[in-house]
């Protein structure tokens, strides 16, 4: 449920009121980059992402059945924290599992299960035995793998992409001499890249030596990052609605 005003205990100064932005954000509760839908206090500057805003006190993850994660607004204890969905660190608004020791920021925790354009399907999955097509490794970030189990993708990865993305939007903003969003630690007016890096589809199709096989490849590759980075930005109706075909590397 959305709501167009609310009161968070994190800024009781004013009242945040919801909107929407094609910029990138920092949200102030949990500490990672957003766009889309997000609840903010203009006078003050102050942002949270939907899942940071509407909080749930706690929640069961079908990952972790024998789990009970609590919220909390900053890492308990003073051992650095890191999010297990993701593999980056926790430093803001986060769910914890006390028996466990498990953390998850709070858009990795909803991040969808089943991901369907009615063609497509992708399923979410703690640990995958095959190597991610990003980065060619099988590491313990969470994954999306196709239903027909011959794409893989880190969620890790996915947000490295968002990271990378940023970064050479910083720089091309500075070196055309546009810098006010590069200071403005990520309140910049740039859109995102999203499109798959061209290496990704050369390795695969010369692994496959299939073009009809690289463009289904692609397609799923495009599907993946349209809900993963959507999901991971704390927005899942954010960038879902364009074309997939835009988004492949051409």
């Amino acid at each position: 449920m959305r709501y167009n005003e609310i009161s968070h205990f994190s800024h009781p100064q004013h009242k945040l009121k919801f909107e929407y932005t094609e910029a990138l954000f920092k949200c102030d509760g949990c500490n990672e980059v957003g766009i889309g839908s997000r609840y903010r206090c203009a006078t003050c500057d102050y942002d949270l992402h939907l899942h940071c805003a509407l909080l749930s006190p706690s929640f069961t993850h079908p990952f972790y059945t024998k789990c009970s994660f609590q919220f909390y607004s900053r890492p308990p204890g003073t051992v650095e924290r890191y999010c297990n969905a993701c593999e980056k660190d926790v430093t803001g608004f986060m769910y914890h599992c006390k028996s466990c020791g498990f953390d998850l920021h709070p858009c990795c925790a909803k991040l969808p299960v089943v991901l369907d354009d009615g063609d497509v399907k992708l399923y979410l999955y703690r640990k995958v035995s095959a190597s991610c097509h990003r980065c060619g490794r099988k590491g313990q970030s969470w994954s999306y793998r196709s239903s027909c189990k011959k794409y893989n993708l880190h969620v890790a990865c996915v947000k490295e992409m968002l990271v990378e993305s940023w970064h050479d939007h910083q720089i091309n903003m500075s070196n055309s001499h546009i810098g006010r969003a590069v200071n403005n630690n990520f309140n910049g007016g740039g859109k995102l890249e999203t499109r798959i890096p061209k290496g990704t589809l050369q390795s695969y199709q010369k692994r496959s030596g299939n073009k009809g096989k690289m463009k289904k490849c692609s397609e799923m590759a495009g599907l993946a990052i349209q809900f993963v980075v959507s999901a991971v930005l704390g927005d899942p109706t954010t960038l879902i609605a364009g074309v997939v075909g835009s988004l492949i590397s051409k």
